[in-house]
């Protein structure tokens, strides 16, 4: 009797440890996968707002990926249909993947917890042990952490995409690429500058919505202020005639008049709005044809 009672109990045991546990075991892991699967699954459909020609042909969504549609976006009026989709497309995949590591994450620390209470171990202690780990490595890298927090701000605020020119303090240029930590722009002479999100402090977008070209000219103080403001007019209206000027201006030029004077010369100011992006090339054409006005007029700049 004995010894079937032992028997008993042993084959009892190996039952638990040799069916039951690997079965929970691997119904965990199963519902994790199929559940990551699917997630991810509706992660990417919401990110690639692309149609089935598009995704055949390898070509970027012409419209708004679901993710996008109720989040603000300021992409530049200006900008053409493929820097749009461009800009779209690196906006949703970047906040795509944060969803997906997300989700991976949870889902892996539920299955790990799942898998230690079938093998008996008390997770209590690990949970109280994972937070604390957790605070010490949020501690230590904060700057890390601050970068991600902020890039994750700016992408779905769209305070800035793909093709923007912008002014992030430490550097100045036109955006080649968003991340979560870190935002690439590269300048007037072609540098490429990487600055870290969580050193942002400010931004200043000069490709949303309009822009104003400031255009001020120096004339000697004895110039008839009078006429030479009226000349200057002019010749911007004059500039504004050519259709590869007016296209990038949306309204007419406004003389502002003296800017500054000093002792051997007055400074005139002339502002216009314009396109995103279209300002400095405004400001160029502007100065030519006032400076040529000018000279026909015998209005001298200083010390002429």
């Amino acid at each position: 009797m004995d010894v079937y009672n032992v028997a008993f109990e042993w084959t009892d045991t190996n039952r638990h440890w040799f069916i039951e546990v690997p079965i929970r075991i691997t119904a965990y892991i199963v519902i994790v996968l199929i559940a990551r699967y699917v997630l991810h699954r509706l992660i990417d459909r919401a990110t690639t707002g692309r149609s089935h020609q598009e995704r055949e042909e390898g070509k970027p969504p012409s419209r708004r990926p679901p993710l996008l549609r109720y989040l603000r976006e300021r992409a530049p009026a200006a900008a053409s249909s493929s820097q749009t989709a461009k800009r779209r497309q690196q906006r949703a995949q970047t906040i795509g993947s944060v969803l997906k590591s997300t989700v991976s994450i949870v889902l892996l620390g539920w299955m790990v917890l799942g898998v230690l209470s079938v093998l008996g171990v008390n997770i209590a202690p690990l949970i109280a042990s994972a937070g604390v780990a957790g605070v010490a490595i949020g501690f230590g890298a904060q700057n890390l952490v601050r970068d991600f927090v902020t890039g994750m701000f700016m992408l779905l605020e769209d305070q800035y995409g793909v093709g923007d020119t912008v002014d992030l303090g430490a550097a100045v240029g036109q955006v080649e690429s968003v991340g979560l930590r870190i935002t690439t722009l590269r300048d007037i002479d072609g540098t490429l500058w990487y600055v870290r999100n969580g050193e942002i402090a400010r931004v200043g977008n000069m490709s949303q919505d309009y822009a104003v070209a400031r255009v001020e000219v120096p004339v000697a103080v004895t110039t008839d202020l009078n006429r030479a403001e009226e000349i200057a007019l002019q010749a911007a209206e004059e500039a504004l005639a050519d259709p590869k000027v007016s296209d990038k201006t949306l309204g007419e030029p406004e003389m502002l008049g003296v800017q500054d004077f000093s002792a051997d010369h007055v400074t005139l100011r002339m502002t216009v709005k314009t396109r995103p992006n279209a300002q400095w090339s405004v400001q160029r054409r502007l100065r030519r044809e006032i400076l040529r006005a000018y000279d026909e007029h015998e209005i001298y700049a200083p010390n002429a």
